[in-house]
């Protein structure tokens, strides 16, 4: 399995990946995480564009999506019951999804992004269960919680190679 930069002729991929990992959420009890369109077809098409979006293929079928970006992501410039382990140069995983049909596409990620930066953030819904293990299991630190755009609370991760 391979990480790439995404391009615009994927987005039909990318979104059936999103649709079944979406109703992976709703059958694993975490129906209010990914809703009214989110993620939009606009909001990938934007993150392809400054190349901030990557999928994980195999054998030309795309198994896995997500969006890293290093620098400043706003929603985490406040939390609250906790604090984040540093305050240095990081990067952020956003929507990473699964079609279900290959095993290791966290794992992809995670190594794809920490080759760009060991310092790294994450937050998941409080009902993202899959989410919240697959994290901790890979060494993130609860340090709080965030608000994302929509004002609605997310648990905050932050692995920054001190764990190690």
């Amino acid at each position: 399995m391979t990480v790439r930069n995404a391009n615009m002729d994927d987005i039909e991929q990318i979104m059936e990946v999103y649709c079944l990992a979406k109703q992976y959420m709703v059958d694993s009890g975490n129906p209010t995480q990914w809703v009214n369109g989110y993620p939009s077809r606009e909001m990938i098409e934007k993150d392809i564009d400054k190349r901030q979006f990557y999928v994980c293929e195999e054998e030309g079928q795309i198994h896995g999506a997500f969006m890293f970006v290093i620098g400043e992501e706003p929603t985490y410039r406040m939390i609250e019951h906790g604090a984040w382990r540093n305050e240095d140069t990081y990067g952020t995983i956003h929507r990473l999804g699964s079609d279900g049909k290959c095993k290791g596409i966290f794992q992809k990620c995670l190594s794809f992004c920490r080759e760009r930066n060991a310092n790294l953030r994450a937050d998941t819904h409080k009902d993202n269960k899959t989410m919240q293990h697959l994290l901790e299991k890979h060494g993130f630190i609860r340090c709080g919680i965030i608000y994302v755009a929509d004002g609605s609370p997310r648990i905050a991760y932050q692995l920054s190679g001190e764990e190690e």
